[in-house]
């Protein structure tokens, strides 16, 4: 499996992105896939995950009512909508593969990840 992250940028405080997460190889439409974040000097944090159904999402607290998660299982992709964007979502975020149907927010259950794709807000 190789999942592509992209869509990232820079965008000012209050703006909006839209990433996809690509994925080849091995289908990913049967597992579960999530998102996650890292910012300098900090560790890798959840984000959001989407089971393989797209019928059960989760979010982190930090991002909830303004992230959305989705997926097209046609085209093999995931998306994160962010709205509302703030400084403090500055990260390099990645998307993963779980091992799971309905994933969680532990990245131990993510068996393959994506090389990232850098979001910056600046305010």
């Amino acid at each position: 499996v190789q999942l592509q992250a992209s869509g990232g940028g820079l965008v000012q405080a209050g703006g909006s992105l839209r990433l996809s997460c690509a994925a080849s190889g091995r289908t990913v439409t049967t597992r579960g896939v999530g998102w996650f974040r890292q910012a300098p000097g900090k560790e890798r944090e959840f984000v959001a995950s989407i089971s393989w159904t797209g019928g059960t999402t989760y979010y982190a607290d930090s991002v909830k009512g303004r992230f959305t998660i989705s997926r097209d299982n046609a085209k093999n992709t995931v998306y994160l909508q962010m709205n509302s964007l703030k400084p403090e979502d500055t990260a390099v975020y990645y998307c993963a593969r779980s091992i799971r149907l309905v994933p969680g927010r532990d990245h131990e259950e993510y068996d393959y990840w994506g090389q990232g794709t850098q979001v910056t807000v600046s305010s």
